[in-house]
């Protein structure tokens, strides 16, 4: 059964808030071009001040790098610089899910080899999941990690591998096992060193004009024993934990908000009866998911694992941003040029929001299941 609780910021929290919003005052040279989008803003000076002010790896022990600090006051930091559009691609991933995924299944060595530099903002990760033909079924991967006398030799494509051209590492969902009945077994994980292991790395250009994305191509690449995360074979426990901290944050529903910002600004204090119909509308979508996102937080800080939630979490939010865009086109028809801006660079990167995380029909399966509909 789907449970989320009310749940009120404490106070503590909140004044962190004020902290975050006067650092990002200060670090407005980082910001030229807002973009709310977590994708967009490769910038490692900033993730290095980030990382100077002890908010990268914000829950996470303090004999790692990390500040030992709860699951909400992640949240406020994630959500202001979201909010204010600042450039945090660079140790996104590293922060969100793959610096998790180390201190749940990583080895002690591995630990305190990767961790304290990501919450530096030194270290930046990427996700090696989808494949050519695979998509969001990942129990259908064909990247195989056979195992040599030296470690793993790897042998395969990954896909969508974002910022991978410009990151350290990227810890990547192999198949270690001929595939069997059972699609989930014989599945492993694999710490992949982009710059020094001999990848081949292609950069894809999106329709917004960037090169975010990439194709990761392994031939015969030879991999440390001690780069395996966990145990071999206990990949899909492994990466499915994985995907709920990718699933249920802010960025979910908040990678279109700029669009809203400025369309309220464009607007003014006394829109015309649509348009304020219009912002009520996006306000009360935008306040709902938020609600229910804190919660999620709350499971998360509890020891919980919502993984339904987080998937219902990231489905309606993606809705909201696919949305977002086309109410805002109908309600400013000629906005300005900050505006016009904004919404263009949104609406051709909104393409994406429904594939990254897994896809609408894979989230729905998990939701389904985790109702007992299927």
């Amino acid at each position: 059964m789907l449970q989320f609780d009310r749940v009120n910021l404490p106070e503590e929290t909140e004044a962190l808030r004020k902290e975050v919003r006067a650092f990002l005052t200060r670090e407005a040279a980082h910001i030229p071009q807002p973009n709310s989008d977590f994708t967009t803003g490769h910038d490692p000076e900033f993730s290095a001040k980030l990382g100077a002010q002890g908010w990268i790896g914000m829950t996470w022990p303090e004999a790692y790098g990390g500040g030992a600090r709860n699951f909400f006051d992640r949240y406020v930091v994630t959500e202001e610089l979201l909010a204010a559009g600042a450039p945090v691609s660079a140790h996104w991933i590293a922060d969100r899910q793959s610096g998790p995924l180390l201190l749940r299944f990583g080895s002690p060595a591995q630990r305190q080899r990767y961790l304290p530099g990501i919450t530096h903002g030194e270290s930046f990760f990427s996700i090696g999941m989808s494949e050519p033909g695979t998509g969001s079924d990942l129990a259908s991967v064909r990247t195989t990690a056979k195992p040599v006398a030296e470690g793993w030799l790897v042998n395969g494509t990954k896909l969508w591998s974002t910022d991978a051209h410009r990151n350290h590492f990227m810890i990547a969902l192999v198949r270690t096992e001929p595939p069997t009945d059972n699609r989930h077994a014989g599945l492993s994980q694999v710490i992949i060193d982009l710059r020094n292991d001999g990848i081949k790395i292609r950069p894809i250009k999106n329709m917004a004009g960037g090169e975010d994305f990439n194709e990761v191509v392994f031939d015969d690449v030879l991999i440390p024993t001690d780069r395996i995360v966990g145990e071999p074979g206990n990949g899909w426990i492994q990466v499915t934990s994985e995907l709920s901290y990718e699933r249920s944050g802010p960025e979910r529903f908040l990678s279109a908000f700029r669009v809203f910002v400025e369309m309220v600004r464009t607007l003014g204090p006394s829109p015309a009866p649509h348009a304020a119909a219009a912002v009520g509308r996006l306000a009360a979508h935008l306040m709902t998911l938020r609600r229910m996102s804190i919660s999620v937080a709350g499971m998360l800080e509890a020891g919980k694992n919502p993984t339904v939630e987080a998937s219902l979490v990231k489905e309606l939010g993606n809705n909201f941003e696919k949305l977002l865009p086309e109410i805002a086109r109908l309600a400013v028809p000629e906005g300005d040029a900050q505006f016009r801006r904004t919404f263009a660079d949104t609406l051709l990167l909104s393409p994406s929001f429904t594939l990254r995380g897994g896809t609408r029909e894979i989230l729905r399966g998990v939701i389904a299941r985790g109702l007992g509909l299927r």
